[in-house]
Order: C-alpha cells, then sequence, then structure tokens
C-alpha cells in the first residue's frame, strides 16, 4: 500500500501493528516501565493534588481507591494526574514522561468494556509500545523537542496523541479512525510551561490520559478532523517551531524505538534534572563527612557551586512549596548536601522552609558552561564546594543510576515500586501485582491485572533515607 502522508503512515502503524511485532526487548523494557507507573500512580493517590480532583461516579478503578470509580475518560484522567503528581514517573529522550498518559487510558478501557471482551496481556503491551511509540517518533520529528522544553509541556501535547493511538489499537479501531482520532487528539492537546512547579502541572498527564481516550472514543463514533493533521505546520507542528514530518516505515521494516533506547526510571520525586544534581552532590558529601561520621557544620561553607545546563523552570533559588521544590536545582543540591539522601518526605513543606536548607540556598551561585546542553540525553552536573579555609572539593556525573545509559537494575526497580505502593496495597496484593506484571504478556484477560489495582486503603507510609533507592544515590551501575 502506498502512503500518501505523514498522518496516513502513522494511522496504517497504530491500525497495522501486531503481538508478533513486539520484540523480547520492547516487552522487557515496557513491563518495567508499567511496574514503575504504577508504583508512582499508587504513591500519588496519597498527594494533596490528587485528592483536589476525583469525585464520584461508576465505572473504572481509580488506583487504590477500592469503592470507588469513574467513568473511563475520568479515570484516565484521575489516574494520570496520581502518576505525575510528585512528577515521580519514568522520562525518555526527547524530552517527556511517555508512560503515565498511556498506561492509565489501557487500565480504564479494559475495565469498561463489555463482559464478552476480553483483553489479554499481550493486547495491552501491544497498545502501550503503541502509544509509546507514536509520541517517540513525533518527537523526533523537532529539533526543538530535542531539548528540554521552554514553551510547550510535551505529555500534553505528543502524550495526548500517543494515549488517543493505544487507546484506538486497543479497541481496535480502523485505519481511517485511528487517523481521525489522531487529528482530533491534536485539538486536544497542549499545556504551557508556565504551570510547571504547581499543582496545575499534574493534570497535563491526566489531560493527555483522557483526551486520548475521548479522541478514541469519538472516531468511532464518526466525528472527522483534517486528514494530514501531521503534516501541516498549521496542524500538529503548531506546537513546534522546527517541525519537519516524515512518513514512517512500513509495517515490514518497521523497528521499535523503545529496542533502540531505555527510558530513565527516577530514585526521586524531582524534575530529571535534578538527578544529576544529586548524584554529583552525593560525591562531593563524601568529602565533607567527618571521622566521627558527621557532616563538616554549613556555616563553615563558603559557597557551593552548579555548572548545569540553563534551564530556566529549573532554577528556583528559593522554592516555597513542594512543587517548587522538586523543580529546583538548588533545593535538590542543598538537601542532598544536608541529610545525604532526598526522598518523599525530602519534598514536605516543613523540609523546604528548614532554616539549615534557607542557609545553604543562600550559598548556591548557578554557572552554564556553552558544553552544557539542556538535552536529558547530553547534559552533565559538575559541583564544587568552597570552605572558608579556602579548600574546593568537585565532582561530576554525567549518566546518574536510572539514566537509560545507566538504568536501574530490575531488583531496585522493584524495590522503589515496594517502597511507593506500600501504604495503599496490603503486602500480599503488591507482589501479586509486581508478579503479573512481570508475566504480563502471559496473562488471558487484564481485568486480573485491574483487580489487583484496586487495593484496599492503608495507613501512610514514606519511604526515608534508610530506603535502598534513596541509598544508591552516588553508585554507578550498569546492566
Amino acid at each position: 500500500m502506498r502512503l500518501k502522508s505523514v498522518t496516513e503512515s502513522f494511522a496504517n502503524i497504530i491500525h497495522g501493528l501486531k503481538v508478533g511485532h513486539l520484540t523480547d526487548r520492547v516487552i522487557q523494557r515496557s513491563k518495567r516501565m508499567i511496574l514503575d507507573t504504577l508504583g508512582v500512580g499508587f504513591l500519588g493517590t496519597r498527594t494533596e493534588v490528587f485528592h483536589k480532583i476525583y469525585s464520584s461516579n461508576t465505572s473504572s478503578t481509580v488506583w487504590g481507591q477500592p469503592d470507588f470509580r469513574l467513568p473511563p475518560s475520568y479515570a484516565a484522567f484521575v489516574n494520570g494526574v496520581a502518576i505525575h503528581s510528585m512528577d515521580f514517573d519514568d522520562t525518555w529522550h526527547p524530552a517527556t514522561h511517555p508512560s503515565g498518559a498511556v498506561l492509565p487510558a489501557l487500565t480504564a478501557l479494559s475495565e469498561a468494556a463489555p463482559q464478552s471482551t476480553k483483553f489479554s496481556g499481550l493486547d495491552l503491551l501491544l497498545a502501550f509500545n503503541v502509544g509509546i511509540e507514536v509520541q517517540g517518533r513525533l518527537m523526533r520529528f523537532s529539533k526543538e523537542a530535542s531539548d528540554i522544553p521552554k514553551r510547550f509541556h510535551p505529555p500534553s501535547i505528543v502524550g495526548t496523541l500517543g494515549s488517543a493511538a493505544a487507546a484506538s489499537k486497543f479497541l481496535g479501531l480502523s485505519l481511517v479512525e485511528c487517523r481521525e482520532a489522531l487529528a482530533i487528539a491534536a485539538s486536544f492537546a497542549g499545556a504551557p510551561m508556565a504551570n510547571a512547579a504547581t499543582q496545575t502541572k499534574p493534570l497535563h498527564i491526566g489531560n493527555a490520559a483522557r483526551h486520548g481516550t475521548e479522541a478514541a472514543f469519538l472516531a468511532m463514533l464518526g466525528l472527522q478532523g483534517n486528514k494530514h493533521i501531521l503534516d501541516l505546520a498549521r496542524g500538529f507542528g503548531a506546537f513546534y517551531t522546527s517541525y519537519s514530518p516524515r512518513v514512517l516505515p512500513s509495517l515490514e521494516s518497521h523497528s521499535w524505538l523503545l529496542d533502540e533506547q531505555d527510558v530513565a526510571f527516577k530514585r526521586f520525586p524531582a524534575h530529571l534534572a535534578t538527578h544529576w544534581v544529586a548524584e554529583a552532590v552525593a560525591l562531593v558529601r563524601q568529602h565533607l563527612v567527618l571521622s566521627d561520621g558527621a557532616l563538616l557544620p554549613t556555616d563553615h561553607i563558603e559557597k557551593i557551586v552548579l555548572r548545569v545546563p540553563d534551564v530556566q523552570y529549573v532554577n528556583r533559588p528559593f522554592p516555597t512549596s513542594e512543587h517548587e521544590a522538586r523543580h529546583s536545582f538548588q533545593y535538590v543540591a542543598c538537601t542532598v548536601l544536608l541529610d545525604g539522601c532526598i526522598t518523599v518526605p525530602s519534598f514536605h513543606k516543613d523540609q523546604v522552609s528548614r532554616p539549615q536548607v534557607t542557609e545553604l540556598l543562600r550559598k548556591v551561585k548557578l554557572e552554564h558552561p556553552s558544553d552544557n546542553l539542556p538535552s536529558f540525553n547530553t547534559l552533565y552536573c559538575e559541583v564544587s564546594v568552597t570552605l572558608k579555609n579556602g579548600r574546593t572539593f568537585s565532582e561530576h556525573s554525567s549518566s546518574f543510576y536510572g539514566h537509560w545509559r545507566n538504568p536501574l537494575n530490575q531488583e531496585d526497580l522493584q524495590k522503589k515500586f515496594r517502597a511507593n505502593a506500600t501504604g495503599v496495597l496490603p503486602p500480599n496484593t503488591l507482589e501479586k501485582l509486581i508478579k503479573t506484571v512481570e508475566k504480563l504478556e502471559d496473562l488471558e484477560d487484564c481485568n486480573a491485572l485491574t483487580t489487583l489495582l484496586k487495593g484496599p486503603e492503608a495507613t501512610s507510609k514514606h519511604p526515608s533515607c534508610n530506603h535502598p533507592i534513596a541509598q544508591s544515590l552516588p553508585r554507578h551501575t550498569s546492566i
């Protein structure tokens, strides 16, 4: 079949990809993404943002809320908000959070289907990877998208179309309906970066999951959009100044982007760029620990220099809220220096407002070396701490533990999941969920997965500096 447009080539890939196209590496990597996304989603159900959002109705599960259900698109929205409420979800290059826009849509749809319809684990894996693939392909059409964003939050753009693609695949839409779903989703897409570091930012992921689901539903009902939405500068190109789309390869020669490049999994809930800072500071801190194990008093520190890319929305010298702290090079550096680790409670308001943190923040200076570009694939962090006696200690991080070049091993990924889901799921359910995701390709009915996602409420628990992931900040390993 000769494809006449970029849009048609995307619709053809969404409609035509089959389970047989999945590779072992794509299956294994996407299962890790699914497990991590479920964990941060469970943790997010206990945040202030999450509890501001959800309200009652019936149909699909809100994760971790056994007595509470919503229509599928709203369940996708709420679960998407939970996933991004702490900025703890996976990150890819070009910069976006790929899983949170897709997985909530699929779990909601799997429950909303008629009882006569049964989705398997392979059905979910295929649709999930179609949604991830569409996001990656779209972002590679723009040089602007290669950098950490300045105008639009990427999950609100490519995530919306990825969600629509995943939902279209899961629901078995025709080739024409897949094309229409992309066009409809494009009109739902987009959110400004000005809302980064606020309670509104998690809505971007929630809306991507919801609107992609709704776009697929509307396409099924026959709603029509521009047949060349991905080809046009005034179409999807409106979101990027350097948009240069290309027709995708045929199904016969299709290869998965996830096969070529893994994703980054975060070890603490903050903007990905701060993870380079945390690792470099943890290494410097080792020089400042006295023989008795105590940290050198902070009043001995003259200045702290962070050499990082020029990313303005992560340059927050004196954050006043948890969301600002998650987007602050300076705060993450000072917290790791003081505490030796950074975890979920590190962003609680009482920790952000500590006098010791404020004292250190006044000593932090950012520098932006010309070779340190704002790309998650190439950026680095160099930290220098100068003492009042003139001594200076410097350390460097170029691929922190968790980056796709230095990925979390499976044991640490599961430890992160357990730490996040504990307090929402009972231990037996938690372990069943890990095993279910591990064998997702063998699952005959996704209802076995969604049943585990309900989980009873439990007492509040949070990871601490004794948490195994928190302890591994200076670690350099690869698998």
